[in-house]
């Protein structure tokens, strides 16, 4: 599987695609965002910079595009304001991989703008946006040309799936059940992967520039702890379950795995230190509900539990699907897609019955050194 050129998220606007079905990670941006006004106050405090550049790696498409970069703008304008400066001039470089929906953010361009004057009555300073297609485990921007760079949920895709995991038969992922080699083949293309991005910031972030970067992780040491890995094992048995009705090859399942590591806080912090260009300032680890709906539901006394757990599992169906769907499709086709999350669905209806379920989130602020 050629990562670079099958991961992406589902296009456009439909029932399938990311821009609907993106509430959890709007969630973990709503979480982090105090993290990101300190980081982005500290930063135009010290450097008062006449343009500021701005690059949201990993920007995807739909309503969360806009959002970091709407909260950014808005924070230094009243910075502007309370010290009776005049506004910067903006450079906004949205980054994804070449398979992005970039025709749906171009699109939304105009409302943006439009939101963001309606909210800063007092005017905002001119904003020049770009789209930059490209893998960011490589160079995207000019030397020392970026003020503040910003991934949420992006940083835990790998740039391929390791090599040496053929063995990892009946997952799909690292699980309770894989080899010792697996997991620590999954670490190491973290560690260069995440090592790789951090050298390629350093040349590009101008000296006291900052970085927030959110990965979706875990707590525990375990890297095949279920708090990160559960949702691809049942994703597996989903899988598992058509093959043993012969509707996909079960040696299909067996060489299919997802290009992606959930770190630690310990282990994002490693590589930062080992890398030596970047000083962390604040980490935080948090969580979010699978089901982004779920404060909804819970409050609402019409349903009845199994009700709540259905619609649950739907939800957080939707969600994987808008993430996942490429990738399956290039590995199983698209005509078993429908048939995949269906069981997929009935899976997770059956386990969220049981059980509480949440996403860990690990956030690392840090500075470009001197």
């Amino acid at each position: 599987m050629e990562v670079g050129q099958v991961l992406r998220m589902n296009g456009g606007i439909g029932d399938t695609s990311y821009a609907s079905n993106s509430l959890v990670q709007q969630k973990v941006l709503t979480l982090t965002k105090p993290i990101r006004e300190e980081a982005i106050t500290n930063l135009h405090s010290r450097m008062l910079p006449p343009s500021l550049a701005i690059a949201d790696l990993g920007c995807s498409s739909g309503p969360n595009t806009f959002f970091v970069v709407s909260e950014v703008i808005r924070t230094v304008e009243k910075l502007c304001r309370h010290l009776n400066q005049q506004s910067p001039e903006y450079q906004v470089f949205l980054n994804d991989l070449p398979g992005n929906d970039f025709n749906n953010i171009f699109r939304s361009l105009g409302s943006f703008k439009d939101k963001l004057s309606r909210e800063m009555v007092s005017g905002v300073g001119p904003c020049f946006l770009s789209g930059i297609p490209g893998s960011f485990y490589g160079r995207l921007f000019p030397s020392k040309s970026l003020h503040f760079v910003h991934s949420s949920y992006s940083l835990m895709w790998l740039s391929q799936v390791p090599e040496g995991v053929e063995n990892n038969k009946g997952n799909i992922y690292m699980a309770s059940t894989s080899p010792s080699n697996v997991l620590k083949a999954y670490y190491q293309q973290f560690q260069r992967d995440f090592s790789l991005f951090l050298q390629c910031r350093a040349k590009e972030v101008v000296e006291g520039g900052c970085m927030v970067l959110t990965f979706l992780g875990r707590r525990s040491d375990d890297p095949s702890s279920n708090e990160c890995c559960l949702i691809w094992e049942l994703m597996a048995t989903a899988l598992k379950d058509l093959a043993s009705k012969g509707m996909i090859k079960e040696e299909e399942v067996d060489s299919f795995n997802i290009p992606q590591y959930t770190p630690c806080l310990s282990e994002v912090e490693e590589e930062v230190v080992k890398e030596g260009s970047f000083i962390i300032n604040h980490t935080e680890v948090s969580a979010v509900d699978w089901n982004a709906y779920s404060d909804w539901n819970t409050m609402d006394n019409e349903f009845s539990e199994a009700e709540i757990v259905s619609d649950g599992a739907y939800n957080v169906t939707k969600c994987m699907r808008a993430v996942a769907e490429p990738l399956l499709i290039s590995h199983f086709g698209e005509d078993i897609i429908e048939q995949i999350f269906r069981s997929y669905q009935e899976v997770l209806t059956d386990h969220m019955s049981k059980h509480k379920t949440e996403f860990i989130n690990v956030t690392v602020s840090m500075t470009r050194r001197a």
